[in-house]
């Protein structure tokens, strides 16, 4: 009942000695979450939280079997980080940090596609499958175990429209936050394609947000390929153009990136698009017979 992640997902934390690092160590062990080993140059030989450090991901994987790897270094370093794990030959990457240039992620959003890695991020909250791992910093606790896959560009959002689904009844089967940064390693049809192969997942709710044309080329991808319900959101409808609205692709710019855009091709693609999150369990109800 979930997406690139199981109860089985050994982690490895990279800036696990950090401010940030060391706190989602923790809550990440205490929900639950197979964290065997961290990194941080220069600490390796010392704990964390029971949890061994390392002082490169290679030194890590000499001695673990490591399947996910989530970054908590500074913005400067993540970059960095990321051609680490993946040189490393970790498959899955999820960068939490915020902040990266652009400049720096077009060259690495490239990088780790031609190696085959999957990147989540950066700038996003993580994912979680319920009741089976959480690798980044959702609260585990609104999540409830079920067949709904939810992907979106915000992580505040995220966690509203999860407690609406929970409140309603509709468990997740992964939760998936993209980040909000022009450039993310993986996008709404990265993950539409995989729900649509997950035989557990029964529905997808996508949260968009204003800027960039993502939400518009998703559309034309689930009007070809999608077999399963999707219901949407987008945020920031009332956002004036050329002003950004909190995350960095969050802007109406050259007349591209409209919420009038997004919506209209969404529900030409037969996807409903509700106008606030309590509606969302609503409109996927209608959609699941």
């Amino acid at each position: 009942m979930s997406i690139l992640i199981n109860e089985t997902t050994r982690v490895l934390v990279q800036g696990i000695t950090g401010r940030d690092g060391s706190f989602h160590t923790k809550t990440m062990l205490a929900d639950g979450t197979k964290v065997v080993a961290g990194v941080t140059p220069g600490k390796g030989g010392q704990e964390m939280e029971g949890v061994p450090v390392y002082n490169s991901v290679a030194d890590a994987l000499d001695v673990h079997q490591i399947d996910a790897s989530v970054i908590f270094v500074p913005a400067k370093f993540a970059v960095g980080a990321i051609r680490e794990a993946a040189d490393a030959g970790v498959p899955l990457v999820i960068c939490i940090t915020e902040g990266v240039p652009v400049n720096e992620m077009l060259g690495v959003y490239h990088y780790v596609k031609a190696k085959g890695v999957r990147l989540i991020g950066p700038n996003c909250p993580g994912l979680i499958s319920p009741g089976q791992c959480k690798i980044g910093i959702m609260p585990a606790r609104i999540h409830v175990p079920g067949s709904i896959g939810v992907i979106s560009r915000s992580g505040t959002l995220t966690y509203e429209v999860v407690h609406a689904l929970s409140g309603a009844g509709m468990g997740q089967s992964t939760c998936v936050g993209i980040g909000g940064d022009p450039v993310v390693g993986s996008g709404f049809i990265d993950l539409l394609d995989e729900f649509n192969r997950d035989p557990d997942t029964a529905g997808v709710v996508m949260i968009g947000e204003i800027g960039g044309e993502d939400e518009e080329a998703a559309a034309a991808w689930i009007t070809k390929h999608m077999n399963k319900p999707v219901v949407g959101f987008i945020s920031g409808r009332t956002a004036p153009p050329g002003k950004r609205m909190g995350h960095a692709g969050a802007i109406i710019s050259g007349g591209k990136g409209t919420p009038e855009a997004k919506v209209a091709a969404l529900e030409q693609a037969g996807v409903p698009v509700a106008r606030t999150p309590s509606e969302i369990p609503g409109l996927l109800k209608e959609r699941l017979g």
